[in-house]
């Protein structure tokens, strides 16, 4: 089982310049009331989950569940009260409360995500919650910074955790997997298999010109230019352009594949077949126009596009569309995930693009995402190696569980889309 019971984070020892936001928060008025609301709020809510939240008091609040001890509940509570959403995943990282199944905890969250506050509260959300600042709004001069702060982070680091395909998306399992139902032997037939799905969904043979809207660590590339295809691949990412050239050109494709540093709206050519798989997460509600229109202007006639996409319910799509949350501050800035209405919507009112075929496939991200955290716990040694502290491992265990937690609950999901020129729909 996942776990960093050893763990627990000195906050007097914490490298304040490399985690400013994470130094303790001193005591005033304003404070004092956020915590006591925050202390009030988190109490109801978890009261009535099944969970057993234990205090150092010996308190212990919930029905019964998944456990999460709270070590430091001052800390906590003011952390919780002055960051909100924020504050919950830094509490974690700061070293305040542990849950020796932190996924599991997480998932009961998940699931009663949209009533932990009560429904008159929700209506305040617009006036207290942090909104997206503007240096992470995804137009062309910032996007390539907020892809690098993510995927530029160490090409050993992403090693530690991912499979030999170096693939970082959902993998599609041969059975619809449970809980701890696959092997890290299974992963990367797994990758192989849903990257091969996206191919034949987007037509991809010997001749296909394919464009590939983020390039990843090259597979994609790879297995395409192994059925005959010649592939132009873009990515924002200089670590994973580097990498994913060697990868190809040890494949034996480097005359197949060109992979060049560019955003996707500079884009330029005509293409038999365009694939982006899980991409369309940072491109940014407001541009998620200007993408489809994109890949409808290269796309040739009688082409295909294909993308893998994370998903979430429309309803909470749109009320947190605004929403700045711990996953944007520490993980992706820029991010936020569409729902299959929103797609639907936006190619309908944009492109001469409908959406046709769709899998849909979350509890394989469940999976994917428990056989990459615990390759990364087992990698601890390695991580720290590579420069990582001790607050990153837990930023990092909780991003990657707080995501299985949101696949296995059903709040967001991953789908496989084909989109085609309504004229051309059979």
């Amino acid at each position: 089982m996942a776990t960093y019971a050893d763990s627990h984070v000195d906050t007097h020892l914490l490298d304040i310049a490399r985690w400013p936001d994470l130094a303790p928060i001193r005591a005033s008025v304003q404070g004092r009331v956020e915590t006591a609301v925050a202390r009030r709020l988190f109490t109801a809510a978890v009261g009535r989950l099944p969970v057993s939240v234990r205090f150092p008091d010996g308190r212990v609040v919930g029905t019964g569940g998944p456990t999460m001890t709270v070590l430091d509940e001052d800390s906590f509570f003011r952390r919780l009260g002055s960051g909100k959403l924020i504050g919950f995943g830094e509490s974690y990282m700061a070293g305040d409360w542990e849950a020796e199944d932190l996924g599991g905890f997480l998932t009961v969250l998940a699931a009663q995500m949209a009533s932990l506050v009560p429904e008159p509260l929700q209506r305040l959300r617009a006036l207290v919650v942090a909104r997206h600042p503007a240096s992470e709004r995804n137009i062309e001069a910032n996007t390539q910074r907020n892809i690098a702060r993510h995927y530029d982070l160490s090409n050993d680091m992403f090693a530690t955790f991912l499979d030999e395909t170096m693939t970082y998306s959902s993998a599609l399992f041969a059975e619809e997997p449970t809980t701890g139902s696959t092997a890290r032997a299974d992963l990367a037939e797994a990758q192989r298999r849903k990257i091969d799905r996206l191919l034949d969904q987007a037509g991809v043979g010997a001749g296909t010109r394919v464009l590939e809207i983020g390039t990843g660590w090259g597979e994609l590339c790879i297995r395409a230019a192994e059925r005959g295809a010649t592939v132009t691949s873009v990515t924002l990412s200089e670590e994973q352009k580097s990498l994913a050239e060697e990868r190809i050109a040890a494949a034996g494709h480097s005359d197949a594949v060109t992979v060049e540093l560019k955003d996707y709206r500079a884009v330029e050519g005509e293409y038999d077949a365009v694939l982006s798989v899980e991409m369309i997460e940072a491109v940014g509600y407001e541009f998620w126009p200007t993408y489809f229109e994109t890949i409808d202007r290269l796309l040739a006639p009688g082409g295909k596009a294909a993308i893998q996409a994370i998903t979430m319910p429309h309803d909470r799509m749109l009320a947190t569309r605004s929403t700045y949350t711990w996953v944007n501050k520490y993980i992706f800035p820029g991010g936020f995930l569409p729902s299959v209405e929103a797609i639907e919507q936006v190619t309908r009112d944009h492109t001469s693009l409908r959406v046709g075929d769709r899998l849909s496939m979350g509890h394989h991200y469940a999976e994917t995402l428990r056989l990459w955290d615990q390759a990364f716990l087992a990698a601890h040694d390695r991580v720290h190696q590579l420069g990582f502290d001790s607050v990153f491992d837990r930023m990092w265990h909780f991003y990657l569980e707080y995501s299985r937690a949101g696949f296995a609950s059903g709040y967001i999901d991953v789908n496989q889309i084909t989109l085609q020129r309504k004229a051309e729909e059979r």
